[in-house]
C-alpha cells in the first residue's frame, strides 16, 4: 500500500521543527518531493529524476545521525537503481560526511537584529526606499487568513501578481528548490505585501529555518508596474520585523555559480549568462551588505562523477527531462519587460 502524501507531509514536517537547520529545509515540504526515512527520527527530502534521487541539503536529522544516515540514504538509492547526491549542503555536512563536495555557489546571511546599521552605511538603499515610499508604495504583513481562502480578493490579486511574473521570465517555470507555491502552509510562513493605491505591487514570502530560528526570504515578486525600490522596502519592512523579535538570522537563499566554483561551473555560468543574470543576482544581494557569505556545495559519493551529479541537478530543476524542458523553452516568448 502507498504511504498517504499528506500524512507523510505531517511526519516530515514534524521532524523539520525539531532538526530543520539547512536554509532550504522547509522547501522539502513541496509537493514535488518524496521522502525516505531513517527510522523515526530522521528524514531526505528528495526528488526522483528516473535516474537520480536528488536530495535537498542535508538529512532531517539530529547533527550526530547525519553522518550515518546520508550514506544509507545513498544505498536506498542505489538499491532502487538511482544514483544519489545532495545538492545545497554547507559546512556543517561536508565536515562530517566524507562525499566530494563542489562548491556550487554561496548564499548571503544576516543578522536582522543590525539592519538600522545597514540603513546608516548605505545611501544607495536608502535611496531606493525613499524612490518606492515617493511613489505610494507602503507594505504590510498579511495575515494567514488572508491568503488562505481561494477567491478572496487579497489572493486573487497576489495570484494576479504571481502569473504576471511567472509571464516575464525567459524560462519556463522550473521545480524543485524554485517551485513557486506560496499558499501552502500558510501559519508557518510570513508574507509581506506591497501596496499602491490599494492594489499589490510586489509579495515576499518567508518560510521558517527552525533550528536557526530564522528565515529564508523564499519569494520576491515583482512585475513591470512595480515601482523602483519596492523590492527594498519588502526586505527592509520583513528585516525589521524579525530583527524587533530577537530573530538574528536570515537569508535570501543561493546565488548560484557565485564564489570560487571551478572551470565547469564558470563556462556554464558564463554560457547561462543571457538566460541567468547570476551577477546580477550576486550585485543586488550584495548591495543589501549581508553579514556573511556562506558556501553551498553539491555532496556527490564516490565513484560518481560530479559532471553527473550536476546533470542529474539540472534534471530536478528541470522538473525530469532536460530535452523537454529546453524544447519548451524555445517555445516560451520572452517578455521584454522589466
Amino acid at each position: 500500500m502507498s504511504p498517504d502524501p499528506a500524512s507523510e507531509r505531517a511526519r516530515v514536517h514534524a521532524l523539520l521543527k525539531l532538526h530543520g537547520w539547512n536554509a532550504s529545509s522547509f522547501q522539502t515540504l513541496a509537493s514535488d518531493f518524496s521522502y525516505w526515512f531513517d527510522g523515526e527520527d530522521a528524514c531526505v527530502g528528495y526528488v526522483d529524476t528516473g535516474k537520480a534521487w536528488v536530495a535537498a541539503g542535508a538529512p532531517i536529522a539530529r547533527p550526530d545521525r547525519i553522518a550515518a544516515v546520508a550514506p544509507r540514504f545513498v544505498e536506498a538509492a542505489r538499491a532502487q537503481r538511482r544514483r544519489a547526491s545532495f545538492f545545497g549542503t554547507e559546512e556543517r555536512f561536508t565536515a562530517v560526511v566524507p562525499f566530494g563536495a563542489l562548491h556550487i555557489g554561496e548564499q548571503p546571511v544576516w543578522n536582522p537584529q543590525r539592519w538600522e546599521d545597514v540603513l546608516r552605511s548605505s545611501a544607495d538603499l536608502r535611496e531606493q526606499l525613499r524612490r518606492a515610499q515617493a511613489k505610494g508604495v507602503l507594505v504590510r504583513e498579511l495575515l494567514p487568513g488572508e491568503l488562505g481562502a481561494s477567491g478572496n480578493l487579497t489572493r486573487l490579486q497576489l495570484e494576479a501578481l504571481m502569473q504576471r511574473w511567472l509571464d516575464a521570465r525567459p524560462l519556463p517555470p522550473m521545480r524543485f528548490l524554485v517551485q513557486l507555491d506560496p499558499f501552502t502552509f500558510l501559519d508557518d510562513k510570513r508574507c509581506w505585501v506591497a501596496e499602491r493605491e490599494g492594489q499589490p505591487v510586489g509579495l515576499l514570502v518567508t518560510v521558517p529555518v527552525y533550528q536557526r530560528q530564522g528565515w529564508l526570504f523564499e519569494n520576491l515578486l515583482r512585475d513591470a508596474r512595480t515601482p523602483n525600490g519596492t523590492t527594498e522596502l519588502l526586505i527592509a519592512s520583513a528585516m525589521r520585523a524579525v530583527g524587533q523579535e530577537g530573530c538574528s538570522y536570515v537569508t535570501l537563499g543561493l546565488v548560484p555559480l557565485s564564489g570560487p566554483v571551478g572551470a565547469l561551473l564558470r563556462a556554464a555560468r558564463f554560457l547561462g549568462r543571457g538566460l541567468y543574470d547570476f551577477e546580477g543576482l550576486r550585485r543586488f544581494k550584495t548591495k543589501l551588505k549581508p553579514t556573511t557569505w556562506s558556501a553551498i556545495f553539491l555532496s556527490v559519493p564516490a565513484p560518481q562523477p560530479k559532471a553527473l551529479a550536476i546533470l542529474d541537478v539540472l534534471a530536478a530543476f528541470a522538473g525530469g527531462s532536460l530535452g523537454a524542458f529546453g524544447l519548451r523553452a524555445l517555445w516560451s516568448r520572452p517578455s521584454t519587460s522589466r
